[in-house]
């Protein structure tokens, strides 16, 4: 840094190097690089949990669940309560990398179309992509072009070999690790202590990221794998939970002893953020990838207890009703973001590399971003919001046991509190009012014909303009039946 000040002063010296005034000016700008300049750019910080569900927190309502970290975050910042993200992980981080639709990057769930049997539905899913198009800049591209540093620790699920790992997309430090939370296996092959946990293993890679870049912008993702399955946990946490009563369907103090240490991993960035002294030029963002894993016995898909329980949203992961697609936002930026702020306008995930490049004045991609910048209004919540609805597509099947589903083809269009969801299978319409009815219980549809065509109409347009697949025609749906796989969670 102290070189490129140099450099500076010398290219401003060399103009009339003879000159006193300049030689003043040269040794001024030396010893004071803040005073005349714009602010240097932040630093980025995001935090991405996995499966956590949008009343998991503290700050979000749970009260059984124990979160004082990211609760602070919030009490510090800017709360989105109106955020979307897919219905499962791997369109989501697509999204956020590259700043598309699933319905233009061709992913939108996981794994292949074989992973659940469809053999006796009405459509053939859409075939999907697995890994992120070379084609596509990341977000870490984009930053680097600016002079950030970029690092990634934790579960990428958009590319495995070496062509798609993170090293390749734009990351300067990349470790790659998911699939269980002890005895953990990483890519590149790291060495760590016996019976370290997952989260507490990302957590130390990540501040010791912040240590060696912090003197520079920096850009972090750290998207953990808690909270999936296997749910698997730290004794001392778990036993804090034993015997805390349940209270609104949380209860399982294994689960409730993995976000602790989500929430144990934020606190340790922010209490780093304040010993560098960095925190007032640090932007920290956390969120989920997709809703949880609750609402499904309610749905009457599952039988027995849920891991955690999404009300009052309706459903959960896998499912695009609000308890699959809802998620936690939260924003600081302190003297930036005005503490405690509440944004209830709709913004989805394609919205966040929008928000990045702002936030960092980096260059826009070569290829086209559906999303807006949600600067402005975390910046300033009462700048008039300028976009009235958000979209999503969903051209497959999300199974949860044999002959029963998460969610089958499917797009939805959110405006305003109307909400429109057409179901490709038959084509029909489920209309609900948000404002008066979150849990998405009575279908409005009949009672609004022309809202619901409205919304219909709108819909229609949209996918055709993003060039969105849609499900053909199963020819052989009278084949016999393959045996079905076991869902991701569940």
């Amino acid at each position: 840094m102290l070189q490129a000040r140099i450099n500076s002063c010398f290219a401003i010296a060399s103009l009339s190097w003879n000159g006193l005034l300049t030689q003043c000016l040269f040794i001024f700008f030396l010893f004071y690089p803040s005073v005349g300049r714009a602010q240097d750019p932040p630093n980025i910080i995001f935090v991405l949990a996995d499966d956590l569900g949008y009343t998991d927190l503290g700050c979000f309502g749970s009260r059984y669940y124990e979160t004082p970290n990211i609760d602070r975050l919030a009490a510090e910042g800017i709360v989105f309560t109106n955020h979307h993200h897919c219905q499962n992980c791997t369109p989501t981080r697509a999204a956020l990398m590259s700043g598309q639709h699933p319905a233009r990057t061709g992913i939108y769930t996981v794994g292949g179309i074989d992973r659940f049997d469809w053999s006796d539905r009405p459509l053939r899913p859409v075939d999907n992509l697995t890994r992120l198009p070379l084609s596509l800049s990341t977000i870490a591209d984009q930053l680097k072009k600016s002079g950030y540093k970029t690092g990634m620790f934790g579960k990428w699920h958009i590319g495995t070999n070496e062509k798609y790992h993170p090293k390749s997309r734009g990351f300067d430090e990349a470790i790659e690790v998911s699939g269980r939370h002890f005895d953990f296996e990483t890519d590149p092959k790291i060495e760590y202590p016996n019976g370290q946990y997952l989260a507490d293993f990302l957590t130390e890679k990540a501040l010791g990221f912040i240590e060696r870049n912090h003197r520079e912008p920096f850009f972090l993702y750290l998207p953990h794998f808690g909270v999936h399955s296997p749910h698997q946990a730290k004794p001392e946490w778990i036993e804090h939970f034993r015997d805390k009563p349940p209270v609104d369907g949380h209860q399982n103090p294994t689960y409730a002893a993995m976000i602790a240490s989500v929430d144990e991993s934020v606190g340790r960035i922010l209490e780093q953020l304040d010993t560098l002294g960095i925190a007032d030029n640090t932007i920290v963002l956390f969120a989920s990838d997709n809703g949880g894993v609750g609402g499904y016995v309610r749905e009457g898909i599952k039988q027995g207890g849920d891991i955690t329980d999404n009300t009052p949203l309706r459903s959960g992961k896998g499912s695009l009703y609000e308890g699959g697609t809802r998620v936690p936002l939260i924003a600081r930026w302190p003297k930036k973001i005005t503490p405690k702020t509440i944004f209830a306008e709709p913004t989805l995930h394609v919205d966040l590399y929008p928000t990045l490049l702002e936030f960092a004045n980096a260059p826009k991609p070569e290829h086209v971003l559906d999303g807006q910048s949600l600067v402005p209004w975390m910046i300033d919540p009462t700048v008039q919001w300028n976009r009235d609805a958000i979209f999503q597509h969903f051209p497959g099947y999300l199974g949860a046991g044999p002959n029963k589903w998460r969610t089958t083809p499917v797009s939805t269009i959110l405006a305003g509190n109307w909400k429109l969801m057409e179901f490709l299978e038959d084509s029909h319409l489920e209309l609900y009012n948000l404002s008066e009815d979150i849990g998405e219980t009575k279908n409005l549809a009949e009672e609004n014909p022309s809202v619901a065509k409205s919304l219909h109409d709108r819909l229609i347009v949209w996918r055709n303009e993003i060039g969105a697949k849609m499900p053909t025609k199963n020819d052989q749906r009278k084949g016999p039946r393959r045996k079905t796989s076991q869902p991701e969670n569940p």
